[in-house]
């Protein structure tokens, strides 16, 4: 299992963050379009390291279009040589119009297009075919010879797309190179219900599952002493609590039998008891989307349960001590 670090931090942090992660034996490292611009910080550890690869997990596809986020996607991978994966996502409709005054409308059939959209204007980039893409959603029928980029020789970003449900899903196995599981994710609705849609994307496209990455944020708790443990406990629960109040997600919780408590969750949140949300959330549902251990059986807990089902982890936990935290990568790495 691939090992990514986070760069969520303050710009000035950057290069800084991106040396550490590079040292301490990180396989690369991924930024979040949560409070920040998601792409600014990869330029940064772009120009500040020379190994780990670099992705945004996620940036939010529908607040752009697929030019400039073909533009973004090429800058970046030609300034890293190579190295930066586009990790992009829906995003929920409220954001889209709410927050970011977008256009929403079937957001699979939407992905799918923004995905060939790109594609196309990046075969004419790279391969000089000519640019006539007429979808649905977007259509990209110009381009002269002053807007193409000029440093080509690294080629296209790999893609990956955020996916929870069957639809979503199918979409990322047949036009992405891999898909990121949102961390309201179990192993078990990875196996029942997001390998198999994968599969039906894959076979789509005739594509492999080998050649495919399946990259996930699983969550942890631990910690080094019984407080830590405890706090760290009752910061998940109450990440979990967040995303169990949002209506798409409640999939997830019905596989479980848990359904019950996704309206009430999405209740408490609109009256802003966040800290109560948490309450509703008990051990075993804890257990279940979580891995709850010691530092030194982290690895082992990971890789019993997601192994052959997440090809990479984003990172969730960090120990104090870098040694103990090289020894979780390296073990994860070694499978």
């Amino acid at each position: 299992m691939r090992v990514l670090g986070s760069l969520i931090t303050d710009m000035a942090s950057v290069p800084e963050a991106a040396r550490l992660l590079e040292e301490g034996g990180y396989d690369g490292a991924f930024t979040a379009e949560i409070s920040n611009d998601p792409f600014f910080p990869l330029v940064l550890a772009a120009e500040h390291s020379q190994r780990v690869q670099l992705m945004s997990s996620i940036a939010v596809a529908f607040a752009r279009n697929p030019m400039t986020m073909a533009n973004l996607a090429h800058d970046l991978n030609a300034y890293s040589e190579g190295r930066f994966v586009l990790g992009i996502g829906s995003q929920i409709k409220p954001h889209i119009t709410k927050r970011m005054s977008m256009p929403w409308s079937k957001p699979a059939a939407r992905m799918r297009e923004f995905v060939l959209a790109m594609r196309a204007i990046w075969d004419n980039w790279y391969g000089g075919v000519p640019l006539d893409f007429r979808g649905e959603f977007y259509q990209h029928t110009l381009m002269t010879p002053m807007f193409v980029p000029k440093e080509l020789s690294f080629g296209p970003p790999q893609v990956k797309v955020a996916a929870v449900g069957p639809l979503m899903t199918q979409v990322a196995g047949e036009v992405a190179d891999g898909m990121i599981a949102h961390g309201f994710t179990t192993a078990k609705y990875l196996r029942e219900v997001s390998l198999p849609a994968l599969d039906k994307g894959l076979l789509k496209a005739g594509k492999s599952r080998s050649d495919f990455d399946i990259c996930s944020p699983i969550m942890v708790v631990s910690g080094t002493t019984e407080e830590a443990m405890a706090a760290n406990k009752q910061t998940v629960k109450t990440q979990l609590a967040f995303y169990g109040s949002t209506p798409a997600y409640k999939p997830v919780l019905d596989l479980h039998g848990w359904g019950d408590i996704q309206p009430e969750l999405n209740t408490m949140s609109r009256a802003g008891q966040w800290m109560e949300m948490a309450e509703l959330i008990e051990d075993d549902i804890l257990n279940a989307f979580a891995v709850v251990a010691e530092p030194d059986k982290i690895a082992t807990e990971l890789n019993d349960r997601y192994g052959g089902l997440v090809d990479s982890w984003q990172c969730t936990y960090n120990h104090p001590d870098p040694d103990v935290q090289l020894s979780i990568i390296r073990q994860l790495q070694q499978g």
